[in-house]
């Protein structure tokens, strides 16, 4: 909606001209029916003037299309309220709370309707947030209005000029943080948070974003001990006792980890994201059983947990039953599931159908899920193509002539890009299970790098790179390659060589082999239709928006191919190439040629990389521990009909 019309939709609501200011929002949703604003202020409308249901669908409509909004939640607990459904009003509000914060009426409301109807503890409870919310001033809301709405730029410039002049203001600092976590600047939020922790000591809310900000910088020590001190503090919090169970997972101390859960269980019996955590933590060490018990009893305390059903999937060796699967869809018809439980469910019955060869309902799910989290993203695929191309433009090879001998000549990353989903977790396994080579994770090193060129002065700047490679000089690159060397270390276990998994390093292999030239490097790259589609079908939590769309997919799949082709020309025989299928196809003598590479010698155990005991945290977890089989391969096969919007846009790679 421009801006004009949307200001005089809120001066006609102002002066209580609700039908001037419906027939505007009708009019702009005549030429825009997706225009989110229009219906907004369209319901807004409609409730002012006593059209109830219609505000209500209109609403609904909003939901589908801006999942998450918590405007629309907090309209939708104005209507509840005006037909005298206090509970349904209730509910809404504390929906619209629960995504936006800063919306002051849905706290009042439901201190209000909660003593109405004599549930003193949620009355209580919201008076304390809504307390804490009033002292704060009005710029901080607004910026914390403006990150539920996902405008982190515009939240940024608002939140740098308060804390200019209120240099020292820590909910300021802690929200700057979080914006600068979502927009990648996780150096920033980690100095920010450290900054307010020192200015406010005992501030439960910074400490809880310094420990996670220091885990997502997999400075997983110091995100256990920080962790530690702050449940120390309040030894009988189960918030915190399971924050630290967390951080002990990810040192993999996992029967740590599983008895604090059960601690927290103790206190809270059957609560259902404990029961998940603990069950992430069963699956990870390898105790599967357990893991799927635990999924279960988290299932069986509250059937809407869709993370629930959703790891059940994901461990990719469960079967649901016909009964697991009519539950699923009776939680989808109710009303109350929030966009991600949502999202859970319907990947989770793509996963069930697809087990009952049920492939065109097991399609749809797999769709609908996909276009709820595509609805949450600012992904735009043309803006990846560009970054793809300046890379050529930049890294050229008088850039490299110009740079040759730079750089840290250390031998020991094995970097294994590609796409998600294209094998790189059986290579990495592979090469883990030698004697000489430690597995590690998917480190963020190279990507954090390349935000802090990128950034320039602000935590959204965007316009230094890869133009910022140019500009550096043969000292600095050799202190980049240090610094990765230096900042790794704590993932590695002795071996001469390691291995970082980050798939979405293969963007950036310029600026790995200028700052470390003798690091290998193997693209993992398997059947375009079937890496493709697999990465569809499999949700991402963050860093794979590119995912949510056969379209985009196919697209950065094409893209990737062209970079990936740049890079061989560039770096002649210094990538290899691995292919899925041939690796499947031919095991002992692709896994020859993986070593060769490496410089290795060949040893059995990578031929038996399954009994590997060693923590596997991405999604093929599950499928690393088990020998090699086919049946994966042409899976994408049973969807052909359904992939038309991939096969146009992957006309010319495929076979």
């Amino acid at each position: 909606m421009q801006g004009e019309l949307l200001q005089a939709i809120q001066n006609h609501l102002r002066n209580a001209d609700f039908d001037a200011a419906l027939a505007e929002a009708e009019a702009s949703l005549a030429e825009n029916p997706s225009d989110t604003d229009a219906l907004y202020f369209r319901a807004v409308s409609l409730r002012y003037l006593d059209r109830i249901e219609a505000a209500l669908d209109c609403l609904q409509t909003l939901k589908q299309l801006q999942p998450g909004f918590g405007r629309a939640f907090q309209e939708e607990g104005h209507c509840y309220k005006a037909q005298g459904y206090l509970d349904k009003a209730l509910s809404a509000y504390q929906r619209a709370a629960r995504s936006n914060a800063a919306l002051l009426a849905s706290w009042r409301n439901q201190i209000d309707l909660a003593r109405q109807l004599k549930r003193p503890q949620v009355a209580n409870t919201a008076h304390q947030q809504l307390t804490g919310l009033q002292r704060q001033p009005k710029a901080v809301l607004s910026v914390m209005d403006l990150m539920a709405d996902g405008k982190w730029l515009k939240a940024e410039d608002l939140c740098r000029r308060f804390l200019q002049k209120n240099p020292r203001y820590v909910e300021a600092m802690r929200l700057l943080a979080e914006i600068g976590v979502q927009l990648g600047a996780l150096e920033e939020a980690e100095f920010l948070l450290a900054s307010a922790k020192q200015f406010e000591p005992d501030n439960t809310a910074v400490a809880l974003a310094y420990v996670q900000v220091l885990r997502k910088r997999q400075k997983f020590i110091a995100a256990r001990d920080e962790a530690k001190a702050l449940w120390q503090s309040q030894p009988e919090h189960p918030q915190l006792r399971s924050v630290y169970a967390i951080e002990l997972m990810q040192t993999g101390d996992y029967d740590a980890a599983v008895a604090l859960f059960d601690q927290v269980l103790a206190q809270l019996p059957g609560e259902p994201i404990t029961l998940t955590s603990k069950g992430h933590a069963l699956k990870t060490a390898g105790d599967t059983q357990a893991a799927i018990e635990s999924y279960r009893a988290a299932i069986a305390a509250n059937p809407g947990h869709g993370e629930a059903w959703y790891a059940l999937a994901n461990l990719k060796t469960v079967t649901f039953t016909s009964a697991d699967i009519k539950q699923m869809q009776a939680q989808l018809t109710s009303g109350d599931l929030s966009p991600m439980d949502r999202t859970y469910l319907h990947f989770a019955l793509g996963k069930a159908y697809e087990d009952a060869q049920s492939y065109a309902q097991s399609f749809t799910h797999y769709r609908e899920g996909n276009a709820t989290k595509r609805k949450q993203s600012r992904y735009q695929a043309e803006q990846i193509t560009q970054e793809f191309e300046q890379q050529r433009q930049v890294v050229t090879p008088v850039l490299i002539d110009h740079f040759a001998g730079s750089g840290h000549p250390e031998p020991a990353p094995i970097f294994i890009v590609g796409l998600p989903r294209a094998g790189s977790t059986l290579l990495e396994q592979i090469l883990a299970s030698h004697s000489q080579v430690d597995g590690t994770l998917e480190l963020p090193n190279v990507l954090s790098l390349v935000h802090r060129l990128r950034r320039g002065d602000t935590l959204s700047g965007d316009n230094h790179y890869p133009q910022a490679i140019a500009q550096l000089t043969p000292a600095q690159l050799k202190a980049l390659g240090e610094e990765y060397i230096r900042d790794t270390q704590v993932h590695r276990q002795g071996a001469l060589y390691f291995i970082d998994k980050m798939p979405n390093n293969f963007r950036h292999i310029g600026l790995i082999k200028l700052m470390l030239p003798n690091a290998k490097i193997i693209d993992a790259r398997r059947h375009p239709l079937a890496c493709c589609f697999s990465g569809y079908k499999q949700l991402f939590a963050e860093g794979q928006e590119f995912t949510y769309s056969l379209d985009d997919i196919g697209q950065y799949y094409a893209d990737y191919v062209a970079l990936m082709d740049y890079w061989q020309q560039l770096f002649p025989e210094q990538i290899l190439l691995m292919q899925y299928e041939q690796v499947v196809a031919d095991l002992p003598g692709q896994v020859a040629r993986l070593l060769d590479y490496c410089g290795l010698p060949f040893e059995d155990q990578c031929l038996e990389f399954h009994k590997n005991q060693r923590a596997v945290r991405t999604a093929s977890s599950e499928q690393v521990r088990q020998p090699l089989y086919q049946t994966g391969v042409n899976q994408w096969q049973h969807y052909e009909e359904f992939l038309q919007p991939l096969k146009t846009k992957l006309a010319k790679l495929l076979p």
